[in-house]
């Protein structure tokens, strides 16, 4: 790129960020502090938003004045850059709440979004392991932690990755809610945990025995005598991290290298899979759909239905075995 081009490139993104405007940053605004919208999902919005002021202003538009041809232009510019559906549907979704707010505020007579049809997206069913593969991986985790054989700076990182293993399956919590845990977990009385989630939201997890045994297990290691501290002692898992825990990547590398070693095909494991896993084996021994969403922390039981293929399958074994007029039963 010359110089000449580049100096046109950044008065460009200039232009963009100019673009999305003041109404942007109050839409930004508003998302914070009323809906409680986490750091990450402003940022997303707001990248979102700059992308769309960036096409309309290349065209003489701003997001002001954009009307829904131009909305349906953009969108179709997105589909010919080869961008994913799912992407693509991120995009109009934040335009479409964008819009709606600038309707609402009285900045706009009309919310040009309102005419544009999303695209229906075929929700994935999501990748589950089946018990025998979970409890193989927790045996190893286990039997990893408890082996005297390893060097002082192996048997913490064993013993760390067994309650963080033990943890997620015990709990289902999202993986950035389980490594920011709070060292405070450890003067929980009983066998639950108060999980700070989604917006600052708080619900209370049960953990179980072996997950709590793992924990203690971990924390007792981590304060052997000789051993430095490590990132920000507030953290349950402090590492030496920006953000002073042990980070997301650095957990679903360790998981996927313990499933290795399980015999787990590392492609079929990931932080994420293992909450699947807690959701779906819940459900499939009897656990009710609500008491499932308030445990996963989600706040629409909508994002919770996606497991109803496990629920499906125990409705019809329950007809099927128990039902007067079923073949077994009049066997």
């Amino acid at each position: 790129m010359t110089p000449a081009a580049g100096k046109r490139a950044g008065r460009a993104a200039s232009a963009a960020r100019r673009g999305a405007g003041f109404e942007a940053e109050a839409f930004l605004e508003m998302m914070a502090v009323e809906r409680g919208a986490a750091q990450n999902t402003l940022d997303a919005y707001r990248r979102d938003l700059e992308d769309a002021a960036g096409h309309f202003s290349a065209r003489g538009l701003s997001m002001k004045n954009a009307d829904t041809e131009a909305v349906r232009g953009y969108v179709a510019a997105l589909a010919a850059e080869g961008l994913a559906e799912s992407s693509r549907a991120r995009r109009l979704s934040a335009l479409r709440q964008f819009y709606r707010f600038l309707y609402t505020e009285g900045h706009r007579g009309d919310d040009p979004t309102g005419p544009i049809e999303a695209a229906k997206k075929k929700r994935p069913l999501p990748k589950v392991m089946g018990e025998e593969e979970v409890d193989r991986l927790l045996d190893l985790a286990e039997a990893e932690a408890e082996n005297p054989a390893l060097s002082p700076s192996a048997r913490l990182r064993a013993a760390r990755l067994c309650a963080l293993v033990e943890l997620l399956y015990a709990t289902g919590l999202r993986v950035s809610e389980l490594v920011a845990l709070p060292r405070s977990v450890l003067r929980a009385t009983g066998q639950a945990i108060v999980v700070k989630g989604k917006g600052g939201k708080e619900r209370m997890v049960p953990i179980g025995e072996a997950a709590g045994d793992a924990m203690r297990r971990y924390v007792s290691v981590a304060r052997e005598p000789g051993r430095k501290p490590e990132g920000d002692e507030r953290f349950l898992f402090p590492a030496a991290s920006e953000s002073g825990h042990l980070t997301r990547q650095a957990f679903a590398r360790d998981l996927k290298s313990l499933a290795a070693r399980a015999g787990i095909p590392a492609a079929k494991i990931s932080p994420h899979v293992l909450r699947h896993a807690f959701a779906s084996h819940l459900l499939k021994h009897g656990a009710d759909l609500r008491a499932v969403q308030e445990l996963l922390g989600h706040s629409d039981i909508s994002t919770t239905q996606i497991y109803t293929h496990v629920l499906e399958e125990r409705l019809v074994r329950l007809v099927t075995d128990h039902h007067p007029l079923s073949p077994v039963s009049r066997d």
